[in-house]
């Protein structure tokens, strides 16, 4: 009797995903499952699926005993200890370029909200005040973009910025010379540099061991007292008691983020006008879930497929 793949969902997806997969495996939704009934779940599973919210490590894997696959639904994969899973036999899939254009896009609405204080003005508003006189912002054209990490959505963040008539620097010490040129972007070798005279600076590299607190109170020191701090990438990025910090003391003029060290972040940052806060939504989008549902269930499918075919499962 031919073997039914057993897919353990972690995190909803959109339905697309259990449309492509639907007569092809047994679907579970494990969404509301604490950490040891998750564990259990996956015990003889062939392929679990997870977003941001639920850590893969050693233990978890290792509970999995017939686990053949991975599958990260998003960009990133910090929550997934890809090492060790690798050295297991297990392969692990993403989605890194399908919320490409929604996060990107996320981005420039942040930079514009900033620039024109169309949150803080939005609640004052709401609160009763007429507040034309003071409303005073800032535009985009002519000034600085600086991004760090030119990876896709840095690259298109870039792209965008530029038809808004921005100057856009960039850091990124594993992107070759050839592709800042044909983007427009000029590449910088210190980050220092870039944080000094950009306007704006928009977060977009990975989490890694080398970026971890990559922002913190020396580099916020540097930016100008009138520049802002986009954060779509991954919040332990940023040191965010050196943020409260640099805001409290004007060492910047605001910041966006949409992730954060901790998620729920601290209600500190709640508290400054100048700052907005979005729940890690920046693949929110319809169209990118359901992009990211039909290209992760179309890797998952292959995937099992090749395995079948070479006799590593039944």
């Amino acid at each position: 009797m031919k073997h039914v793949p057993k897919i353990v969902v972690g995190d909803p997806l959109d339905e697309e995903f259990f449309k492509l997969l639907d007569g092809k495996a047994l679907l579970i939704r494990a969404y509301e499952l604490n950490h040891e009934d998750f564990a259990k779940l996956l015990k003889d599973a062939d392929v679990v699926v997870v977003r941001s919210r639920r850590r893969l490590n050693r233990d978890l894997i290792d509970r999995a005993l017939r686990l053949k696959v991975i599958a990260r639904a998003g960009v990133g994969l910090d929550n997934v200890d890809v090492d060790y899973a690798e050295k297991r036999g297990i392969t692990v899939l993403s989605t890194s370029d399908a919320s490409t254009e929604a996060v990107a896009e996320l981005t420039i609405g942040l930079m514009i909200a900033l620039a024109r204080r169309i949150t803080e003005l939005d609640r004052k508003m709401k609160g009763g005040n007429w507040c034309k006189n003071s409303g005073i912002g800032v535009e985009l054209r002519g000034k600085t973009l600086g991004i760090i990490g030119l990876g896709r959505i840095g690259g298109r963040v870039a792209e965008l910025a530029r038809v808004f008539g921005m100057r856009v620097v960039a850091y990124d010490p594993y992107v070759r010379l050839g592709k800042a040129k044909k983007l427009g972007v000029e590449l910088m070798e210190r980050l220092e540099d870039l944080l000094k005279e950009s306007d704006f600076v928009s977060i977009h590299a990975v989490l890694t061991e080398e970026t971890k607190g990559l922002i913190g109170e020396r580099e916020l020191r540097l930016m100008k007292p009138t520049a802002y701090l986009v954060n779509t990438a991954r919040g332990a990025i940023v040191d965010e008691e050196a943020l409260v910090r640099a805001l409290e003391e004007g060492w910047i003029a605001g910041a966006a983020l949409d992730v954060y060290e901790k998620e729920p972040p601290s209600s500190r940052l709640t508290k400054f006008e100048n700052v907005i806060l979005t729940p890690h939504v920046g693949a929110s989008t319809v169209e990118a879930q359901k992009h990211i549902a039909k290209v992760l269930a179309e890797k998952i499918l292959a995937a099992l497929e090749n395995m079948a075919e070479k006799g590593e499962i039944p």
